[in-house]
């Protein structure tokens, strides 16, 4: 058996901390951060366009379209929703009008203020491709096993975090 201090003097650092993974280094977790919704966000957008015909970002919207009440929902609750621009908000709704899975509608009282409608045929394709779309993310985040909550918890106190102004 080899003395301790043999093992310190080869590199090996005394405190748990200082061993790569165990306390990566905020750069590192951003990286892993950034490198997981990157490789989930193609990955899923992949299977819905091959099976859907429907971008990531377009099924998105008609997720939130479909979960507001009335199915209906304006620009700025989807762009909000969705995290896009007002810009990308429209060209997203464009191609759902187009494709016949959304209406536009003025608001009710306020004439300015447009709406999103979800149609028969948008409730069907949202339907659709939620299979598709969670039993994929379900399937790569198992990935996580039991620290599943312990990662959940952990991303759920950064962004709220990121909504208070310092």
């Amino acid at each position: 058996m080899q003395p301790i201090e043999d093992a310190l003097a080869r590199g090996v650092p005394r405190d748990a901390g200082d061993l790569p993974g165990v306390a990566p280094r905020a750069a590192e977790t951003w990286l892993r951060i950034v490198e997981v919704h990157d490789r989930i966000t193609r990955r899923v957008d992949s299977a819905l366009h091959r099976e859907h015909s429907l971008s990531l970002t377009g099924f998105e919207a008609l997720r939130r379209i479909a979960e507001s009440p009335g199915e209906r929902a304006s620009m700025s609750e989807v762009a909000d929703a969705v995290g896009l621009s007002r810009a990308g908000v429209t060209s997203t709704v464009d191609r759902l009008v187009a494709d016949g899975l959304v209406l536009r509608e003025r608001g009710g009282g306020d004439r300015r203020l447009l709406h999103a409608r979800l149609t028969p045929a948008g409730r069907q394709k949202v339907g659709q491709a939620a299979r598709t779309h969670d039993d994929l993310v379900a399937h790569l985040l198992s990935r996580l096993g039991d620290d599943a909550p312990v990662v959940t918890d952990a991303l759920a106190r950064v962004s709220s975090a990121t909504r208070s102004r310092p």
